[in-house]
């Protein structure tokens, strides 16, 4: 991971020491009952990413990570630009979600918009729903444990809020947290950039917890 970093972001103890001051300015906000504006949190996200994906070195498709005014987006690389992650309405935590889908997606899948994936909207049937929650197990677990490196909370997501059916018996959230904890157990089964991305902002955001950067 060092040899890594040194090829990514050379002046990487540099950048670590001012995305950390960042970081910690706006913990300190946090501590104190204010709440920093989604803003600048996206804004430190956002420079963290795209310093460690935007290339070909890090991982196979060259990907930024962008604000977008919108429902979130995948977009793949065109001739002139790399592919994109365009995350909801500007939010920290759309922007994690959507990381978490970038990282599941192997090359194959990131070669085609929105992954090639089909999504269906909020008002989905019992049977559409159950094939949702199974395609989100994976990505809301690694979901979980990016918000948890950067000490915020995490809540699954069944994003149904229009469902005309009972959903208490679903046994998604226990899933997502299962398969979290499975992965914090063996982390190795953690796909690669999910795992890169985990370590860095471990390292970033609690350093007095993990310092190996």
């Amino acid at each position: 991971m060092h040899r890594l970093l040194a090829a990514v972001m050379p002046d990487w103890q540099r950048q670590k020491l001012q995305l950390q001051h960042a970081w910690q300015t706006l913990w300190v906000k946090l501590s104190q009952g204010e709440t920093p504006d989604e803003k600048s949190l996206t804004d430190w996200l956002i420079t963290l990413f795209n310093a460690l994906f935007d290339n070909t070195v890090a991982t196979p498709v060259a990907t930024v990570l962008v604000r977008g005014a919108g429902e979130p987006e995948y977009f793949a690389a065109s001739e002139n630009a790399p592919a994109r992650i365009e995350f909801a309405h500007g939010f920290f935590q759309s922007a994690l979600h959507e990381i978490s889908h970038w990282c599941v997606a192997g090359k194959a899948r990131r070669e085609q918009n929105d992954f090639g994936y089909w999504y269906e909207a909020d008002g989905r049937n019992e049977a559409t729903q159950r094939l949702f929650e199974q395609v989100e197990i994976k990505p809301q677990a690694i979901e979980c444990l990016l918000s948890l490196a950067c000490g915020r909370f995490f809540y699954v997501s069944q994003d149904n809020l229009n469902a005309d059916f009972d959903t208490t018996n679903s046994t998604f959230a226990a899933d997502v947290f299962a398969k979290a904890s499975e992965f914090l157990y063996a982390p190795e089964s953690l796909p690669r950039d999910a795992k890169r991305l985990l370590w860095v902002l471990l390292a970033l955001c609690q350093p007095t917890l993990y310092n190996d950067a």
